[in-house]
This record gives C-alpha cells, structure tokens and sequence, in this order.
C-alpha cells in the first residue's frame, strides 16, 4: 500500500502504537468498517485478501519499561469461549488469523508436528495456542480465570479509602495510573472460587476498564410455547453430550435444528457424522444472499458448502441424496408439546407436526453485560435497544476504542461490532494505543 508506505516511513523509529492511528488508517479499504482493524490487517497480512502469503510487514519489541499494568478477569482458561467448543471442531477463519503478535500459530502447530487442514485450525488447537501464549509470554500473574464479574461502575476516588488508595498507589503492579489522579474511577466487583468451591468476592479499582466479553453468553430465545422444556436446548455441546450419553443415536427419533448460521451447520455436520437423523428448520430461502453460505468460498469451506447442498437439495418436498436429513426452509416453529411433538408453519401457514428426540434452537447469541448499569444499553448505538454484535453494537471511537457514553470503558470485538476474528487485533491497537498515551509513557 504505497500510501500507507510514505506514511510510515516518515517516522520510521517510532512505534506504530505511539503513531496517529487515524493518519495512518486513512484511505485503506478492506472487509472491516473500522479502520484500524484495517490498518492492523494491512501491516500483519498485507495481501490476504488476493489469496497471497506475504509475510508480515510488523517486528515486534518488549520494552518492558513502558508495560501497562493490568488484569485480565474471565470464567475460562485464556482462549475463553474455545474451552467449550468440541475439540475437534474446524473453525471458520484461517488459522494464520487466530495467531497472537510475535508467535505465528502456524510455527506454534509445526513445533506441535501438525499441519493445518484446508489452512484452518480445529478449536482444541487455538485453546491450547492461547494458553500456550501466556505462559510463553510470561502474562499468568495477570491472568485471574475462574472469575465472575458481577457489577462495574464509576465511583468518586475520594469515596475510596485513604488506605486503600495508598495501596493501589504503592504496589507497582497497580492499575492505578499515578502521573495522573483521576476524580473517577471504575469499581469492579466479583467472586472467584476457590479450590474448595467456595465463592470468593473481591473488588479492583481501575481507572481504565476494557470490556472484551464476546457474545456467546446468551443464547437467543425463540419466545415459543414449551421453549422452557427439559429436551429444548440453546446450545451445540447439548448435542455432544447427549451423543456421549447415547440418548440419541442412529435409531432415536429426528433432532431438530433451528437456525440458517454457522453454529447450526457444524450442529448438522455433528450429527451426520454420527448417523443421527435430523429435521432443519430455518426461515430463509434457501437462495437469500444474506445467508452466511452464500458468502463464503467453496473451496476453503467444503463441509458448510456441502450443508449447504443438503439445505438446497432435501427439502421435505423433494427427497435428494442425503439420507437422515430433512430441510424446512422458510418456515418457522410454533410450539415445542410435552410429547416431543413440534409444530412448525411454512409461509403460507400451512402446518406439520413432527415427532423429535430433542431440540437445538441455535438462531445466535448475545452479550450478558448484566454486570453493568442497564445491561449496557446505555453505550449502545441505539440506547432504546439491547447491545447486539450485528444490529446494536456499543458506540465506541473509532480510533481508540473507548465507549462514547464513558470515559475509560472500552470496547472490543464482537460488542464493538468486530465480528470477524481477524479484525478483533486492530481494536487491540485501538485500546493499547489509547492507554500508552493516558499514561504518558514516554513515547519517543
């Protein structure tokens, strides 16, 4: 990119981090609406885009001196929500683009002796990659996993006792910010267990607070009669354990599918695999542009094109092929009975009733940001609305990533409308970026 080159190179000491993001990224076109995701996606893949395996343009440096204090509060294990995708599963994105800076997960799988199937990773890898990369990195003491945050909110600093404010003050690894003393600051509650199963709650303050919670935690509902009953689950491993149960199997009746993304593909990749029969109903045509299938190449996704195929090719109308299957396009579920009978409507409000084993409803997700005042609405674009990753995301700046509604909350990924794994790094330099600046840690 010749401009983004004589950009650069008019300070070539200075760090891309300590540089004017919004200079840098102006003009660069790509498939992300934020800029820096574009900047970040140029430097570190330079011609993904044209099929091309140009190395990265970026080297990396510690300077420990100018490191940010910092904690990193979670449920999981680092790699989060990949603890609890099934091992084996195949991700959608390229594996490269799932490598963190300074060690290529590529190298990481060949020191593993494994090379990458169709250049993607299964799920099992990148959990592992993830912990893998904080212990390498040396970042454990600022890992604290198996925690539940409860409640964040702004408090005055002067409302926090003298003692504690010495604390924070004195400890070097403080998250306090002392060139500089805020009226404001963020009060984090919460519990973690400990290795007896007790609950433990704790509190931090923090003057910056960086919300990098996914979408995954909230499952979305239908609102449909017997939604609530035992065999309805809103969840892929509910599948997997009842295969491993085997409360399902070859001879059970159908499982229903609900839904036309991605989560419900590898539902029905799962259960062919498995030889379990299964209904799918969705409410597209099977030919909308919107659906994520027609968007995605054949070639580097042959089994979501095969689903695909059997959705096109085995409709209950015309039988095709694919034995165990049966597609619903363009139609909707009415009522889950206590029988297992599920009543579903096609658009022209014709009914069936089919007989099922158990039901996956997977028509998405969202944020549990039940830990915030008002759920989070207050940040979102629209403030009459809930947050959603692709309709409603939180309104953030796009150059540092920092909430537009509160000052010192950031937002990243999903929540900030990144929905695309190789785009989530950019709002990383976003944030980093923005804080090293805060803290006026002697950029050159």
């Amino acid at each position: 990119h010749p401009i983004l080159q004589r950009k650069l190179e008019e300070a070539p000491e200075v760090s891309v981090l300590d540089q004017d993001l919004e200079y840098l990224s102006e003009g660069l076109e790509g498939r992300s609406h934020s800029p820096v995701a574009l900047l970040f996606d140029t430097l570190q893949r330079p011609d993904t885009d044209f099929g091309g395996t140009a190395e990265s343009v970026l080297t990396w440096w510690h300077e420990p001196d100018r490191a940010i204090p910092h904690l990193v509060l979670g449920r999981n294990a680092p790699g989060g929500a990949w603890h609890s995708i099934e091992g084996s599963m195949v991700t959608l994105s390229k594996g490269e683009w799932m490598g963190l800076p300074d060690l290529p997960f590529k190298e990481w799988l060949k020191q593993k002796r494994r090379g990458l199937r169709n250049n993607r990773a299964t799920a099992e890898d990148i959990a592992q990659y993830y912990q893998h990369y904080v212990m390498k990195k040396g970042l454990q003491k600022n890992f604290m996993c198996g925690t539940v945050v409860t409640s964040v909110r702004k408090v005055s600093a002067e409302s926090i006792s003298n003692h504690t404010q010495r604390d924070l003050q004195g400890d070097s690894d403080s998250l306090w910010n002392s060139n500089e003393k805020s009226a404001e600051v963020f009060q984090v509650d919460g519990f973690f267990k400990t290795e007896e199963g007790d609950k433990e709650a704790f509190s931090v303050y923090a003057e910056n607070v960086v919300l990098a919670t996914g979408t995954y935690d909230n499952p979305t509902w239908l609102g449909v009669k017997g939604e609530n009953l035992s065999y309805v689950h809103h969840q892929l491993s509910a599948l997997e354990e009842a295969v491993k149960n085997n409360s399902v199997g070859i001879m059970s009746d159908p499982v229903l599918i609900v839904g036309a993304g991605l989560t419900a593909a590898d539902a029905i990749l799962f259960a062919h695999h498995c030889n379990i029969p299964v209904i799918h109903v969705f409410r597209r045509r099977v030919t909308d542009p919107g659906l994520i299938f027609n968007q995605l190449p054949k070639m580097m996704y042959p089994e979501y094109h095969k689903v695909h195929q059997m959705m096109k090719e085995q409709t209950a109308a015309c039988a095709g092929p694919y034995e165990c299957y049966i597609s619903l396009p363009e139609h909707h579920v009415l009522s889950f009975g206590k029988d297992k009978k599920c009543i579903f409507q096609d658009k022209n409000g014709c009914q069936k009733a089919y007989k099922i084993s158990m039901a996956l409803v997977l028509t998405g997700s969202n944020p549990n940001l039940s830990f915030l005042p008002n759920n989070g609405t207050d940040l979102a674009i629209d403030s009459d609305q809930p947050v959603n990753s692709k309709r409603n995301p939180i309104d953030v700046d796009p150059f540092t990533y920092e909430c537009t509604q509160e000052k010192g909350l950031y937002a990243l990924g999903p929540l900030a409308g990144d929905n695309f794994v190789r785009f989530v790094q950019g709002g990383a330099l976003a944030v980093a970026s923005s804080l090293l600046k805060k803290a006026n840690k002697n950029p050159p």
